[in-house]
C-alpha cells in the first residue's frame, strides 16, 4: 500500500477517534454533573489505555493486524481518541524492554514538560494579547 493511502487511513481513523473522544467525553462529563473534575477526559484516557494495551498484546502475540490496519487503528483511531494511550503504551514498552531510566524520563518529560509548556503557552498568550 502506498504511503499516501496509509496517510489517508490514519486521517480517517483520526476523524473517527476524535469524534468518539468528543461524544464520549462530553457524555461522561454530563453524566457526572461535575464542574470541578474532568471525568470525561479521565474516562477517555483510561479507555484508550486499556484498548491500546489489549490490541497491542493481540498484535504482538497473534499477529492480527496488517501494517495498514495498525496505521488505521493505532495511529488513527486511538491517536485521535487519546494520545495518552500512545504515551502509556510507549512507557510500558520501554519497561518491558528493561529500559527503566528511559521509561521514567518519558513519564517525567511528558508530564512535567507538558504541564510546563501549557503554562508557558498560556503565559505567552496572556502577555501578547492582554
Amino acid at each position: 500500500m502506498s504511503s499516501l493511502a496509509t496517510v489517508f487511513l490514519v486521517a480517517l481513523g483520526g476523524a473517527v477517534g476524535s469524534v468518539s473522544r468528543y461524544l464520549l467525553g462530553t457524555w461522561i462529563q454530563a453524566l457526572s454533573k461535575s464542574i470541578d473534575f474532568p471525568y470525561g477526559t479521565l474516562t477517555v484516557n483510561l479507555i484508550g489505555c486499556f484498548v491500546i494495551g489489549l490490541l497491542s498484546q493481540l498484535a504482538e502475540t497473534r499477529g492480527v493486524f496488517t501494517p495498514e490496519t495498525r496505521a488505521l487503528v493505532f495511529f488513527g483511531v486511538l491517536g485521535g481518541f487519546t494520545t495518552f494511550s500512545s504515551f502509556g503504551n510507549d512507557t510500558i514498552n520501554l519497561l518491558r524492554g528493561g529500559e527503566m531510566v528511559n521509561a521514567l524520563v518519558n513519564v517525567g518529560a511528558n508530564v512535567i514538560l507538558g504541564l510546563a509548556l501549557v503554562w508557558l503557552g498560556r503565559t505567552v498568550a496572556f502577555w501578547i494579547w492582554k
